[in-house]
């Protein structure tokens, strides 16, 4: 098998994976506004798939949901925006697939960089949402905060749930 290419079982579980992920999407505990929400775990089975298969191929599940997200429901403004809103924010949560042996702290990192990715953006492109006390900088920490904190806690007592009732799903 070519390093570069997918598989065919990969392209399936990559393709099963993200239509799981945007109908778990759908599914709100909480909308913001201007974008981002606390769901009921959508972004579980593309880490799940990413520690199952490796970074690669998280990486690319997570820049295709992002980019569906993207045509559902996106936000878009200006052209960079949309790349770390969209395809870079998601894809990092592929990073998973690096903490096979310790699946929380995957979740961890997977859902700092989206947050990382929603925080430049967000002083970026959206300062002028910014009320004058706070400044673009910790507005835009505590509106992307709010939800992905909230994702964060979701996916992390989910994969813990998952991991500790079948870890032989994950080293398979």
């Amino acid at each position: 098998m070519n390093s570069e290419k997918f598989n065919t079982r990969e392209l399936a579980e990559i393709s099963v994976t993200v239509a799981l992920s945007i109908i778990l999407n759908q599914i709100y505990l909480y909308k913001l506004p201007w974008g981002g929400s606390i769901t009921a775990g959508s972004m579980v089975p593309i880490m799940l798939l990413a520690l199952r298969r490796g970074p690669k191929v998280g990486i690319m599940a997570g820049t295709i949901f992002g980019l569906v997200q993207m045509v559902l429901e996106g936000y878009i403004y200006y052209p960079l925006q949309i790349i770390l809103d969209y395809p870079l924010a998601f894809s990092c949560l592929g990073l998973a697939g690096i903490f096979k042996k310790i699946p929380l702290l995957g979740v961890i990192v997977s859902l700092t960089g989206r947050f990382l990715s929603h925080f430049i953006s967000g002083v970026v492109f959206f300062a002028e949402y910014a009320p004058p006390e706070m400044g673009p900088y910790i507005y835009s920490a505590v509106y992307n905060g709010s939800y992905i904190l909230g994702e964060m806690v979701i996916s992390g007592i989910i994969i813990y749930l998952i991991w500790k009732r079948m870890p032989q799903m994950l080293k398979t």
